[in-house]
């Protein structure tokens, strides 16, 4: 019923635009020279514009599990401290945008770096259509900066992989059976308080046909860490599930692709320039700083306008300053 209600207004947004249209249309005739009149048309085409522009992202938000919340994991990858320090940037980006967005997000479970930064990060993102906007932000992102870890002071490349899943609440999309699951608790390594680092309060969970070990140790109890790792399981499961159905369809389309986030999507400049590049889209943004503090509407809705285009290509490919 809530699917049949998203559709039926939808579908009267887009009937209220034809109408808009065919009203501008109906001015258009009237105006015959009429400035003031032809002043008002303008800003109702533009207001009329940015309302097509905003259903048409919606088209990118069809898939079925696109309205679902979303588990963000970040791993640090090639770069050693830099790369962990990477990681942990890109987990205050996420969490900043989520705030920005007025969605809530959660720090699962964390495994810091030995100097600094993060080993990984789990994320989840509670909001309306919080997997269907980020599904496109999972992939090989690259940082190139002056390394503060460097005494050298020089200029290093790191890399952080970002893994996006969505959250399933149930075990219907899975086979997710509690007998195939083995639960181990163990004393919480992370900050928490004396509760959390003095109990038996962090959780393991071992899916034994699959091999899937999924840890949660950053809730303040043991059945809230429980809770937790159950719901990055299921995700877990969801996308390997996912995974194989799509590598089905292209081997059956005879065109077999290596699945994975391997592909490097965006690199973020600090040194000897400022600038974000997202290599999907062509999008490049000067204030870098901005984009990782959390503003990173302007590369989702481009990667979304991009899934929607006719030849799968960024339609307008954008610099902003």
């Amino acid at each position: 019923m809530r699917r049949l209600g998203e559709l039926k207004a939808r579908l009267n947004s887009w009937n209220e635009l034809r109408q808009s249209s065919a009203d501008l249309l109906d001015m258009v005739d009237m105006a015959a020279g009429d400035e003031e009149l032809l002043a008002e048309i303008e800003a109702e085409r533009d207001e009329l514009r940015k309302k097509v522009d905003e259903l048409e992202l919606q088209l990118a938000l069809s898939g079925p599990h696109d309205q679902s919340n979303a588990i963000l994991v970040v791993h640090s990858g090639e770069g050693g401290i830099d790369a962990q320090d990477f990681a942990s940037m890109l987990s205050r980006m996420y969490l900043r945008w989520a705030d920005r967005r007025g969605m809530k997000a959660d720090l699962l479970d964390t495994t810091e770096g030995e100097e600094a930064g993060i080993k990984n990060a789990t994320i989840e993102v509670r909001g309306p259509n919080a997997y269907g906007l980020l599904k496109g932000e999972g992939g090989s992102h690259r940082l190139v900066r002056l390394s503060p870890f460097d005494s050298a002071h020089r200029r290093h490349t790191a890399f952080a992989l970002v893994e996006v899943i969505p959250e399933i609440e149930s075990d219907s999309e899975v086979d997710l059976k509690p007998e195939d699951v083995r639960v181990d608790t163990y004393r919480s390594s992370g900050a928490g308080g004396q509760h959390v680092n003095k109990t038996d309060s962090a959780v393991r969970l071992t899916h034994l046909p699959t091999g899937i070990v999924v840890t949660c140790q950053n809730e303040r109890s043991q059945q809230q860490n429980r809770e937790s790792a159950f719901k990055i399981l299921r995700a877990r499961l969801l996308e390997r599930k996912l995974q194989a159905e799509a590598e089905e369809r292209q081997r059956l389309k005879g065109n077999l692709t290596a699945a994975g986030f391997g592909s490097r999507i965006r690199s973020y400049v600090l040194h000897p320039y400022t600038q974000v590049t997202d290599h999907r889209t062509g999008v490049n943004i000067g204030d870098a700083q901005a984009v990782l503090d959390g503003d990173i509407d302007q590369l989702i809705e481009a990667y979304m306008q991009m899934q929607i285009s006719p030849d799968g290509a960024s339609t307008e490919p954008a610099t902003t300053a």
